[in-house]
């Protein structure tokens, strides 16, 4: 098994550059993909780049969302070889000391996603708190299991690429804040295990968020209409993950 990181990045070039300083000590390959952020960000992305031969940077023309990004770093990934990816999200909320627990995790059962599961410090906002848990009220429902995907918004997971990618190229429905909840709901749904591990998320003073409270709430509801009703056609599928659980 070969390990690397995958993160994609939209407008967060400072903060990324921070995260791939402290990822580089782990030795691993880091693939950064720029969905066509402003020119800043992209100064401090070619500054990451620069800083070793691990870190590989993937720049999109256009901007497309993360889901969109994400499917550029599997293919990546994938080209390179590495059999898994351990994604961060750029804006550095993530605990990167969990990392080693998180791979020791997908080592033993290689065939799983590791998902995170967030640790919520004063600095988190209450609406973005609540708006978990409705979402993950829904996530237990199509899934018919609460013990699998504790949180299904977190960025901070181990995937196995090849099965990741080859969801994810297929097109999935929505590429931007929907993306991490449909893509993990659907590769459960195709019978890939999921494990929910913790880590702490920090919301960092003066922090810049790409989340857009109506848009992507609309997208995000508009995800689970649609997970609701695709559910009924995988039900016997989750009724055997079910036993993994049990």
């Amino acid at each position: 098994m070969s390990y690397g990181f995958l993160i994609p990045v939209y407008n967060h070039g400072a903060p990324a550059y921070k995260v791939v300083k402290e990822l580089l000590p782990y030795g691993l390959p880091v693939i950064l993909v720029d969905d066509a952020s402003d020119s800043e960000s992209k100064r401090w992305l070619k500054d990451c780049a620069d800083l070793s031969g691990l870190v590989r940077l993937i720049t999109l023309e256009k901007n497309r969302g993360k889901g969109k990004a994400l499917t550029a770093g599997f293919r990546e990934a994938a080209g390179m070889g590495l059999s898994h990816v351990v994604q961060l999200d750029a804006d550095g909320q993530h605990d990167v000391s969990r990392i080693p627990r998180f791979i020791e995790l997908s080592k033993a059962k290689p065939g799983f996603l590791i998902a995170g599961c967030p640790e919520y410090d004063e600095s988190a906002p209450a609406n973005r708190v609540k708006g978990r848990r409705v979402a993950n009220f829904f996530t237990h429902l199509v899934t018919l299991n609460r013990k699998a995907i504790k949180d299904s918004m977190c960025g901070f997971r181990v995937y196995p690429v090849e099965q990741a990618f080859r969801l994810s190229s297929r097109g999935l429905w929505d590429h931007r804040m929907g993306f991490d909840i449909e893509i993990l709901v659907k590769m459960y749904w195709k019978m890939v295990p999921v494990i929910s591990e913790t880590v702490k998320v920090v919301y960092p003073e003066g922090g810049m968020s790409n989340f857009r409270m109506v848009r992507d709430n609309i997208r995000i509801t508009l995800v689970f209409i649609r997970l609701c009703l695709g559910m009924v056609f995988h039900i016997p599928s989750l009724i055997k993950m079910r036993k993994l659980y049990q």
